[in-house]
């Protein structure tokens, strides 16, 4: 093997090869995914961010299928990180902070059990995280959350045309977001806090 080769090799391995082992992913649902994104997106140490389902008994749902209710899947965020930069309990704290965490029957304008709110943990310890979060927020702030913390389950993507909804079509997102309530219940639940 040539030193050119080895070079290569370690070079490679100090600055690609182990990003994978460096990325983390966590998947949260609250209401109409297109809302989670640009607040995940706007942290540093997130990567990616992508719209979908979970949580349902049907292979590769479809919008139409997750929005009738019918299929059992919850609007999610699947949202990657580098847990170097940022971790599992500031993601907790972005996600509390852009949802209603009180309301059981959906999010804000949108009703069901399809646009319900929940954390999905992938181990013990984000759901040991996720849960004193939850109980640190109704002692603080003597809210009933009715936000569930689930099991990870299967993740499918949505649709191309709700990636990034927000950035490809922000006055009809904004709209949508205004008419929704979604800002004026924010700033009700969180004030100064909400977004952060």
């Amino acid at each position: 093997m040539g030193k050119s080769l080895i070079l290569a090799l370690l070079i490679s391995g100090l600055f690609g090869g182990n990003v994978a082992a460096q990325t983390k992913e966590a998947v949260f649902a609250g209401g109409c995914f297109w809302c989670l994104e640009g607040p995940f997106d706007a942290l540093p140490g997130v990567l990616e961010t992508e719209a979908g389902y979970t949580g349902g008994q049907i292979p590769n749902p479809t919008y139409e299928q997750v929005s009738s209710g019918t299929s059992g899947h919850i609007e999610a965020m699947r949202v990657k990180y580098d847990p170097e930069l940022v971790d599992f309990g500031k993601l907790l704290d972005v996600f509390w902070r852009n949802i209603d965490p009180t309301d059981a029957g959906g999010q804000f304008c949108d009703r069901g059990p399809q646009y319900r709110s929940a954390v999905f943990f992938a181990d013990e310890a984000e759901e040991s995280a996720a849960r004193a979060s939850k109980a640190q927020l109704e002692e603080a702030r003597g809210f009933k959350i009715a936000t569930e913390i689930l099991p990870r389950a299967e993740f499918y993507a949505a649709e191309e045309y709700h990636q990034d909804y927000y950035k490809k079509n922000p006055l009809r997102y904004h709209f949508y977001r205004q008419g929704c309530g979604r800002d004026q219940r924010l700033r009700q639940l969180w004030g100064a806090e909400a977004k952060k």
